[in-house]
């Protein structure tokens, strides 16, 4: 198996987004929302060398729509793997790949992923806790995303509680 990379945090990855969200909004036609997720939207934080996107639509039938346009353009369809009604597709581009998730609106995983950003971003200590699981994790893991991943569930988890409940706050 090939070893889990991890890189640093690259500066360039917000513009990176914008330039990419702007592609996608073109390919996709009306999204109601692209968010850049994942790693490498939180500041000073190493990531998988992919930019993690969500884009909402309003049906499924823009999803069919959309998932014909996507593939056209190089982005390979993954279907739903993690069973979480998003629709996972990835492409190989230039320094860092992108994994685009298309979701409906109120899409729990979603909301979780933004929540989880969210929180990382105005708590650098946590970030940095999530920074130090990660590398652990990708070298106890010796390519298996499987421990990989699921090694960070209570973490992340952890996380979009402390998240919820600091929403609730006045």
């Amino acid at each position: 198996m090939d070893a889990i990379k991890l890189v640093d945090y690259d500066p360039a990855w917000p513009a990176l987004f914008r330039s990419r969200r702007e592609a996608i909004t073109a390919l996709l036609g009306h999204p109601t929302d692209i968010q850049h997720i994942g790693s490498t939207s939180i500041p000073g934080l190493c990531a998988k060398p992919k930019l993690d996107i969500d884009a909402v639509l309003l049906s499924n039938e823009a999803r069919i729509e959309a998932t014909e346009r996507l593939k056209h353009d190089g982005y390979v369809f993954h279907g739903d793997p993690h069973g979480a009604d998003r629709w996972t597709f990835t492409k190989d581009e230039k320094l860092y790949g992108t994994r685009l998730y298309l979701c409906l609106p109120d899409n729990p995983a979603h909301q979780e992923r933004v929540l989880f950003r969210d929180y990382l971003r105005v708590h650098p200590e946590a970030a940095e806790t999530y920074a130090t699981l990660k590398r652990k994790l990708a070298i106890e893991a010796d390519g298996d995303w499987d421990h990989y991943t699921g090694g960070k569930s209570d973490f992340v988890a952890d996380i979009v509680s402390k998240a919820l409940a600091e929403a609730r706050q006045p």
